[in-house]
């Protein structure tokens, strides 16, 4: 089967986007669906997040849609055509622009469309006709409803991650969408995993799917290092900031498990002087977008997030990935450390393990990709004790003298240079005989009585006068009535 593109066969316009953005070898995914997908049939694929499973399906439908390209400026003449369901912003925007990037030099238009933005943009977009709609359910169904959208000429759709989108809980929003679409039509369905959930969802709207299976399901890229590490929760910062400082990495992805965590932890890593951005549920559309573009620009060098920037995100050349939380699924681990060593580069993956409960989180991640994990201890810079020796070289250096002090101390006792011998010590005078005076038991005498003006001052009459005059005051007050 050719891996080229330039064997492919595609149409000039198509051909020509793809040499611009410098594609020449194909991906196993792309070698092995993109032809079927030419033929028209259903696809069932599974493959590795960031193996090019968005060219992969898009280029072969747009090849099939140019067969009906139409260069009128009517709205009705470019009708909704194909349709690409994704789970997420994220996802959907950057599915988008790729397939934006791939059509340019043809007639076939394209739009997006997400929840979290304004409708109002996306309504007029939509109202100019679309051949290409890639949109979240919800926000779909939104403009469905509010007849932005009509679906009933679509001929390919296409339900990409769709295992995270059952997560998610989509499936009744999927349901809906699909009972609008022609029963005629070409379905592709992708997924991290076929899982039985997936399997029931292929089986009711797939009709005799070709299934591609590039890698077994659950596996971890070999270009990754993976690395497991015992860290109290009070010292993952400082672990984190170590191994970033020895490994001289420049860009990583940051994993927690909570939006409060993700958020919380951005703060203190920008406090400490790292270049910092959130990625969370509760950032705006906006914020959201921002926070992926600089990191992308190389202008942050840790994007701290939850897993809804686990999957699909196409960021190419990250070397590394931090899980600051085990996560809870296990299936979340090779997602999230797909982020790095993609397209044959390696990578880094390291996580810190906590308490008890990740033990057997980790246990799980055990099972799952079929691995014996070793945890290993951190020793942190700072921790380590500081020898006489050492203490003794840096003054040495400090001092500018040339050489090891211990060549020196290692030298044989022969070859040292001799001593000059030192001064004698002045002897010290003997003591003087001790008075026996001092040696005696103290015994009152007559002589040792109180003076009068301390019995004065303990009489019930100053107390009472020292009783009413403040603290400051009693002094001078004793005094008077002396």
């Amino acid at each position: 089967m050719t891996s080229s593109f330039s064997n492919l066969s595609l149409a000039e316009p198509l051909a020509r986007a793809v040499a611009e953005m410098g594609y020449e070898t194909m991906t196993p995914i792309q070698a092995q669906a993109i032809p079927v997908v030419l033929t028209g049939k259903d696809v069932m694929g599974a493959a590795q997040t960031g193996t090019g499973k968005t060219a992969a399906f898009s280029l072969p439908l747009l090849q099939r849609m140019l067969k009906h390209e139409n260069s009128s400026t009517s709205p009705a003449r470019h009708p909704v055509r194909a349709l690409v369901l994704l789970p997420t912003r994220e996802l959907a925007d950057q599915v988008a622009q790729q397939i934006k990037l791939y059509a340019k030099y043809t007639n076939l238009r394209s739009a997006v469309v997400f929840g979290g933005m304004d409708m109002k943009p996306q309504t007029l977009e939509l109202k100019k006709g679309v051949e290409v709609l890639v949109a979240t359910p919800g926000r779909l169904l939104d403009h469905i409803e509010a007849k932005n959208a009509v679906l009933n000429q679509v001929e390919y759709v296409v339900l990409d991650e769709a295992d995270r989108m059952l997560d998610i809980g989509f499936l009744p929003d999927l349901q809906r969408i699909l009972s609008y679409l022609p029963k005629q039509r070409t379905t592709l369905l992708f997924s991290a995993t076929f899982s039985p959930e997936i399997k029931r969802l292929a089986g009711s709207y797939l009709q005799d799917p070709v299934t591609i299976e590039v890698a077994r399901p659950n596996e971890t890229a070999s270009t990754v290092e993976q690395r497991f590490y015992s860290v109290s929760d009070d010292d993952k910062r400082r672990a984190l900031k170590q191994i970033v400082r020895q490994r001289g990495i420049t860009q990583a992805f940051v994993f927690v498990n909570s939006k409060l965590g993700c958020a919380r932890l951005a703060r203190s890593l920008e406090r400490e002087g790292m270049k910092t951005t959130a990625l969370h549920g509760d950032k705006s559309q906006d914020e959201r977008l921002k926070a992926l573009e600089a990191f992308k620009k190389g202008e942050v060098d840790l994007l701290v997030a939850t897993d809804v920037a686990a999957r699909g995100l196409d960021i190419k050349d990250v070397p590394a990935v931090f899980n600051f939380d085990i996560p809870f699924n296990a299936e979340d681990y090779v997602h999230r450390i797909g982020r790095t060593g993609r397209a044959g580069a390696s990578g880094l993956a390291v996580s810190f393990v906590g308490g008890s409960n990740d033990a057997r989180l980790v246990a799980d991640i055990e099972k799952l990709i079929k691995k014996k994990i070793e945890i290993e201890a951190v020793e942190f810079e700072e921790d380590r004790p500081r020898g006489r020796i050492n203490d003794g070289r840096r003054a040495w250096r400090e001092a500018g003298e040339v050489g090891d002090p211990r060549d020196v101390l290692d030298a044989p006792r022969e070859s040292r240079e001799p001593r000059e011998p030192r001064a004698p010590r002045p002897l010290r005078p003997a003591a003087a005989p001790r008075d026996p005076f001092f040696d005696q038991p103290y015994q009152a005498s007559a002589n040792d009585a109180a003076p009068s003006w301390e019995a004065t001052a303990k009489s019930p009459a100053s107390r009472s006068i020292s009783a009413n005059i403040k603290p400051k005051r009693k002094v001078a007050a004793l005094f008077k009535a002396l």
